[in-house]
């Protein structure tokens, strides 16, 4: 029976210590991420860099300067499983994100309540902006029996009903992609931010596995969002459309984590952002005085 156990215990410890290497290669990647997201200029240009996208990349589709692609079809994989649900995604990966990385810095229910409203509030602004767009399109638009816009009816008061019937509904169509994508990677660059002021180390093994986990995956999905942003920049939309769909996702960050949350009535921001603007107000306050009071 000893001979056994020991036997048994050889063949585990190959498989422990391929899970060690593992979770050490996360820790690896997840310290360079951090590392990365702490550079000031990434964090600054990163919201500048979805207009910019925008823009040069409906320049190059009006001029046709890019070739079709895969990723030209609205059918490919990436868009109709990742960012036709890309809510659905943010959302799976962002609250338990929000939830484990803010308890690692209070156990407070007041505290974690208003953490989590940060999501809840961002799922409000999603869906306000979202119908918002889609009623602008109804009013502006019109039902034709063909995609040229030759032949207009009038049978079809509603987006829906036209397209039930198998026609073509053309009115000022605000991109949901370019809103969606730009919105989702802001909110998880905000709410993961808080990763280079917690100390994982001091956490315990399985929820410091899982919030390290969830952080690859947030930015692996970030990434994804910027590919499928660019896509959908130089294969779809007109730019009117683009432009201020981009728009209204860079508005509806800068309302909300530029300035509302600064305000005492607000969810606030998440931890790392606190811990900096208390410095920023220790320093003034040490530069003069009569700041502090």
């Amino acid at each position: 029976m000893l001979a056994l156990s020991r036997q048994a215990k050889r063949r585990r410890s190959p498989c422990r210590a391929k899970v060690s290497i593992n979770m050490a290669a996360v820790d690896v990647v997840v310290s360079n991420l951090v590392t990365l997201w702490r550079i000031p200029a990434v964090r600054r240009n990163f919201p500048r860099m979805f207009l910019v996208i925008s823009v040069v990349g409906s320049i190059l589709k009006e001029l046709q300067f890019v070739p079709q692609t895969y990723f030209s079809s609205r059918r490919n994989f990436l868009n109709v499983y990742f960012v036709k649900v890309s809510w659905g995604w943010t959302l799976l990966l962002l609250t338990p994100f929000v939830l484990l990385s803010n308890t690692a810095f209070s156990r407070n229910a007041v505290f974690l309540g208003k953490r989590l409203l940060s999501v809840a509030v961002a799922t409000a602004v999603w869906y306000a902006c979202t119908t918002t767009f889609f009623y602008i399109e109804g009013v502006t638009g019109s039902c034709f029996q063909t995609d040229s816009m030759d032949v207009k009816t009038d049978r079809f008061a509603s987006i829906a009903e036209c397209k039930h019937a198998g026609f073509y509904w053309h009115g000022f169509d605000i991109s949901g992609h370019s809103f969606i994508l730009t919105y989702s990677a802001l909110l998880i660059m905000e709410e993961t931010a808080s990763m280079a002021s917690l100390k994982t180390a001091s956490m315990s093994a399985l929820p410091r596995v899982v919030l390290n986990l969830l952080y690859v995956a947030l930015n692996l999905i970030v990434i994804l969002w910027v590919w499928m942003f660019i896509c959908t920049s130089v294969y779809f939309h007109d730019v009117s459309h683009k432009v201020v769909g981009t728009a209204a996702g860079l508005g509806a960050w800068y309302l909300t984590y530029r300035l509302w949350y600064l305000k005492p009535l607000s969810p606030g921001l998440p931890p790392q952002h606190q811990l900096r603007e208390q410095k920023q107000l220790r320093l003034r306050s040490s530069i003069d005085p009569l700041h502090s009071q």
